[in-house]
């Protein structure tokens, strides 16, 4: 598949809507568009920690609205050994439709695309 390049960002891009409802739709599936994204996400504060109850009904729902506003949002896993770490990770994977796009030590950077994105929160269309 050949992407376009916006001649302003240079930033990877699979189709844009007219200059009033400037959206990126970015398909996470190159390695260049998940590099994109780690570069965004470096300087991201993780939003929601997963800590000693595990993954809860108030946690997935704060999962979930974080990424409709963030899209791009960081999360601590503070559980027990690597195991138990992957499991929590794939079951947040599975209830919140999100993609992995990190993972590093006891922190993942996550993605999934918002219907309607709000420009003044969205990680993605916010200037960097």
């Amino acid at each position: 598949m050949v992407q376009e390049r916006d001649t302003i960002s240079a930033v990877p891009t699979v189709a844009w809507l007219p200059e009033p409802k400037r959206q990126a739709i970015i398909m996470t599936t190159s390695a260049q568009d998940k590099k994109h994204l780690r570069r965004i996400g470096h300087g991201l504060n993780p939003l929601v920690t997963v800590a000693g109850k595990g993954l809860t009904d108030n946690v997935v729902a704060e999962l979930g609205r974080a990424l409709d506003d963030h899209e791009l949002i960081k999360v601590k896993i503070a559980v027990g050994d690597r195991d138990a770490k992957q499991a929590v990770i794939a079951e947040i994977v599975a209830q919140t439709n999100a993609e992995v796009v990190q993972s590093i030590g006891h922190v993942i950077l996550l993605y999934r695309a918002a219907r309607q994105p709000n420009p003044k929160l969205s990680n993605l269309l916010r200037p960097q």
